[in-house]
């Protein structure tokens, strides 16, 4: 059809159960169902999702079917073309969730960094601040201060506690929610900078690792603000039966081995004696906006390219990557020749001969 009668600037999302990732693993084919004919589907996931699909299908209450491939692939082309639908799967984020207990989680936002429960007299609310990771680079550039970071995480989540208390809510069943719940959604920005600095390669193992203990820290600091602040005021309203209450923390339901960084032994002990007072604690954001407003490189993004153009409501301007510039001047290779090679390459300095390999690998 016409392309300005396509939608390409409507965010829609897929709320994707593991069913139909194993039915385009096996090219088998997928149905579409209406809810009218095949109510209670959004209400259930996993095994429970999938033996009532199951059901479904044997009846015959399904609108039409066809290869789940084919619609794979369509769901790839959009994405391609216009950066959307976001996907989440559906089982991974019930299945992982400290709010499981509230019942099965159907919905998330915009930017897809939450994921709440929701019912008829609930509407998700979420509490959010991200932290420039970059600033906790030591100023000699050879180490990283987890330990300040740390201290600031503990602020960050204490301040959020009590937006909850204090913010205005236009409906009352955004109140319901955060009152209950208490979700608080701390995230980052500035981690590829962060990379730069300490000079380690995006994707290299130092790095790799890096990033672990980061999000340790801010996961650690987090969790004891909220136990700090349940020790005075009390757990959440709705914290029995969550993971945490069962001494479950997010690695544990991931799977992961945390680094020897933190004591989580000590902390889960605190825990089960006081509880937590918030139900979530991390949502790592995009930072599209505020990472301009402090010079930073979004969330935990690397730069796409040195050199490009942010386009917002009031118009466009240039982003250059500063580190770039800093090193380039720093060895005397900036110069106009330098800027137009860059700028011919759309931003990128690999196949640069004048740029030495180790900035290459930065």
């Amino acid at each position: 059809g016409k392309e300005e009668e396509r939608a390409r600037d409507l965010f829609y999302a897929l709320w994707t159960p593991d069913l139909f990732m194993k039915r385009v693993d096996a090219n088998e084919k997928w149905s579409l169902m209406c809810p009218h004919l095949s109510p209670g589907l959004a209400d259930c996931w996993g095994e429970e999702f999938e033996e009532l699909y199951e059901k479904y299908e044997s009846e015959g209450r399904y609108v039409r079917q066809l290869p789940a491939r084919d619609m794979w692939r369509a769901i790839c082309v959009s994405q391609v073309e216009t950066g959307t639908p976001y996907i989440l799967y559906k089982d991974s984020c019930n299945r992982k969730s400290n709010q499981q207990n509230l019942g099965t989680i159907r919905s998330s936002n915009l930017c897809t960094e939450i994921v709440e429960y929701t019912s008829k007299d609930e509407v998700a609310v979420c509490n959010l601040a991200s932290i420039a990771v970059n600033m906790f680079v030591h100023p000699d550039r050879n180490d990283y201060d987890f330990v300040k970071l740390k201290q600031v995480v503990k602020i960050v989540a204490k301040n959020l506690d009590k937006v909850i208390d204090v913010n205005y809510y236009p409906l009352p069943e955004a109140k319901n929610s955060n009152l209950r719940h208490r979700p608080v959604g701390i995230g980052v920005q500035g981690l590829a900078d962060t990379f730069i600095l300490l000079r380690m390669p995006f994707s290299s193992p130092e790095a790799r690792l890096l990033n672990k203990k980061i999000f340790e820290t801010l996961y650690y600091g987090a969790l004891e603000a909220s136990c700090e602040i349940a020790e005075k005021d009390g757990p959440y309203s709705t914290y029995q039966g969550s993971p945490v209450s069962k001494g479950v923390l997010q690695y544990d339901m991931w799977g992961v081995t945390p680094t020897s960084l933190w004591d989580w032994a000590a902390l889960k002990r605190r825990i089960a004696k006081h509880g937590v007072r918030n139900s979530l604690l991390l949502a790592p954001m995009p930072t599209a906006s505020t990472a301009q407003i402090l010079g930073n490189n979004e969330s935990t993004e690397p730069y796409t390219s040195n050199i490009y153009v942010r386009r917002v409501l009031s118009g466009e301007f240039q982003v250059v990557n500063q580190h770039l510039l800093k090193d380039l001047t720093e060895r005397g290779l900036w110069n106009d020749t330098m800027r137009n090679q860059i700028i011919a390459n759309y931003g990128s300095i690999q196949n640069i001969p004048g740029i030495p390999n180790d900035l290459k690998e930065i």
